[in-house]
């Protein structure tokens, strides 16, 4: 983790709250002392938390809901593997996260609000779909694939929080680790019936994040007022595909024969979605790591320990 300050009863307000990190990163922020609302497209009360309701695509959200918030936590977005990649869910997945952070944006710009810091959720997809031996690097251009085009037009709109000179991260997140997930639940479901699964070569790299490091790199967003631009919240643990469902066996007690699926018949059934896992590069996390954050689950096989 990292040395924490004494700031509390400040508010925050989180998009996109109602999903897996949304929720542990809820959960920790009223912890550490936060106050703590959600907006949503339902306006169902979660927990102790006030849930507020908005329409990005309609550009609906009432001034009213950000009075009084200090920092705003930007995760809502199509879930990107949930469907296949038409065209309209493609359309879909770029507008969930660009139309609502631009609303965001036009009503805090708008109503003058005193933000202190917009945090805005990406991905290690912004990078591009390939593999290699190098390490990618905050410093390195987008790639040039949907994925990549997605995250680059994500943060563009987050941008235009900085450009109004409110201080704005950008947290490219890797494939994250919880017992939910669904890189768990995917791998796993096969594992029960004797097969793991290996995709492609195996050889590709899964960069990957515990959601406790992942939600810890959040806080320290709101804290750490030097925190600013891009960071890849990803693990220092460098791992391929094959090497993650081979811990993923030998943690879970859950070992199989090793089945590789051909890259073909991936994108047969997932069309461009195959990239996803067919294609990884290694990640660096030295820019996270050089600001202070130090890792609770830096290791593969005992990140999927503690989850499974």
């Amino acid at each position: 983790m990292f040395r924490e300050n004494s700031k509390v009863s400040q508010h925050v307000l989180i998009t996109g709250g109602s999903g897996i990190i949304g929720r542990y990163l809820t959960s920790l922020l009223l912890e550490k002392g936060y106050k703590v609302s959600h907006l949503s497209r339902k306006q169902d009360q979660f927990g102790r938390v006030r849930v507020f309701r908005w329409d990005p695509e309609k550009g609906i959200l009432d001034p009213v809901v950000l009075s009084g918030v200090d920092y705003i936590i930007h995760l809502a977005g199509a879930n990107i593997g949930e469907n296949r990649w038409t065209a309209k869910r493609k359309a879909e997945i770029v507008r969930s996260r660009v139309a609502s952070a631009l609303l965001l944006h036009k009503v805090v710009t708008e109503n003058k609000m005193p933000l202190k810091a917009f945090v805005s959720a990406s991905g290690t997809g912004y990078y591009g779909a390939f593999t290699s031996e190098r390490i990618l690097t905050e410093d390195d251009l987008p790639g040039n694939d949907f994925l990549a085009d997605t995250c680059r037009q994500w943060e563009e709109a987050a941008c235009s929080f900085s450009n109004s000179g409110i201080r704005t991260v950008r947290i490219r997140t890797a494939v994250v680790l919880e017992k939910d997930s669904d890189i768990l639940t995917r791998f796993l479901g096969p594992a029960g019936f004797g097969i793991l699964p290996v995709p492609g070569s195996g050889r590709q790299y899964l960069p990957w994040i515990h959601i406790r490091d992942l939600c810890g790199i959040y806080l320290k967003a709101l804290i750490d007022d030097k925190m600013e631009g891009a960071y890849n919240a990803v693990s220092p643990g460098h791992s391929t595909l094959r090497e993650f469902v081979n811990a993923l066996a030998e943690t879970s007690g859950k070992r199989g024969l090793k089945i590789p699926i051909p890259a073909i018949m991936l994108r047969i059934a997932l069309g461009n979605m195959a990239d996803m896992v067919l294609k990884g590069s290694r990640v660096s996390a030295e820019k996270i790591s050089n600001s202070g954050y130090i890792f609770l689950h830096p290791e593969l096989k005992g990140s999927l320990k503690g989850i499974l």
